[in-house]
């Protein structure tokens, strides 16, 4: 199949290009490089460096490439950036989003797989989250997410455009060639990794005195090749109408000291520890179930442990700083 993936220079849309180009397909990434890395688009996809702002040159890409399906991964995902510049969160996310659903049906392209996000439920009221828990976003960024997931029901009703959203949890971990490289960078497991390498002094953990089983806050961590598969199986779903799924370890989830200590047997390294105090609207637990997708799609993650996610992810972090690589 030919496959449009927007933001398929970001961390996880390369590792979702890498993993299309193995299941045989034809890929197109279309990226403004705004965060993405052109070194991260693999071998063997096309990649135009563009703009979902871009109308002409979008439709021209889509008409060149002849797609027949399209994983929208393009989105600005900074919660506290949500917070105090929501205008650009529903230019890009909606905005932009809705540009491109108009272009898709330009073209009658009528499958869209939508990376989407837990952010959607807000504070769950249980856990693990189920698809059926109700939608209470509690920051712009959630919020555009959830107005993406709404518009894409009326465009299937309307148009027959069929989607598969796939709301996922702390993406980790990297693979042979692809792994985070954030600027600011913001999530616990490649902050951790900095402290092992040297270059931060400490990791900073907020509250160890929550009601888990170490007093720190739980997440579940799924590795990023995990992610990507579940994209791919996502595209033929798109024929059976369209759904959303939950993605995530499920299991007890892992928690903040737990990574940390994956990080200490991995690297060898102490890595020095701060508390500070709890931030605001930071759920004691949140780990996902994917009951449903696993029952539907037969997708269950291959790569859940935590030691070996981190390890990836190391990996990845020292080939990136040996002298003799030629992206450092």
């Amino acid at each position: 199949m030919r496959v449009l993936v927007t933001g398929g220079a970001g961390y996880i849309g390369s590792v979702v290009a890498e993993e299309l180009l193995l299941g045989g397909h034809e890929v197109v990434v279309y990226d403004n490089l705004g965060k993405g890395h052109r070194d991260a688009v693999p071998p063997g996809a096309t990649f135009v460096h563009g703009d979902l702002g871009d109308g002409p040159l979008l439709r021209e890409t889509l008409r060149r490439s002849r797609a027949e399906a399209v994983v929208h991964m393009a989105a600005d995902s900074l919660v506290g950036e949500s917070i105090v510049n929501p205008a650009k969160y529903y230019a890009n996310n909606v905005g932009n989003g809705l540009a491109l659903l108009d272009a898709m049906r330009e073209f009658e392209i009528s499958r869209l797989v939508f990376s989407s996000t837990v952010a959607i439920h807000g504070e769950p009221r249980k856990v693990p989250v189920e698809e059926s828990e109700p939608t209470d976003p509690i920051n712009p960024y959630g919020e555009t997410k959830l107005a993406f997931e709404r518009a894409l029901r009326w465009y299937d009703q309307a148009y027959g455009l069929r989607s598969v959203s796939l709301r996922y949890f702390n993406a980790a971990g990297a693979s042979e060639r692809s792994g985070e490289r954030h600027d600011p960078e913001t999530h616990l497991i490649p902050l951790v990794l900095q402290v092992a390498a040297g270059t931060r002094p400490e990791i900073s953990i907020f509250g160890d005195d929550y009601d888990t089983r170490d007093g720190t806050c739980i997440r579940d961590y799924i590795h990023v090749i995990d992610l990507a598969r579940a994209h791919v199986l996502a595209i033929e779903a798109c024929d059976a109408g369209s759904r959303a799924y939950n993605l995530g370890c499920g299991g007890e989830g892992t928690t903040v000291l737990e990574v940390i200590a994956a990080a200490r047997a991995v690297t060898g390294h102490a890595i020095p520890v701060r508390i500070d105090a709890r931030r605001p609207g930071d759920p004691a637990r949140l780990v996902a179930s994917s009951a449903r997708i696993e029952r539907e799609l037969g997708w269950r993650p291959a790569l859940a442990d935590i030691r070996g996610i981190v390890d990836s992810a190391w990996r990845f972090a020292e080939g990136r700083r040996t002298p003799a690589d030629p992206t450092t």
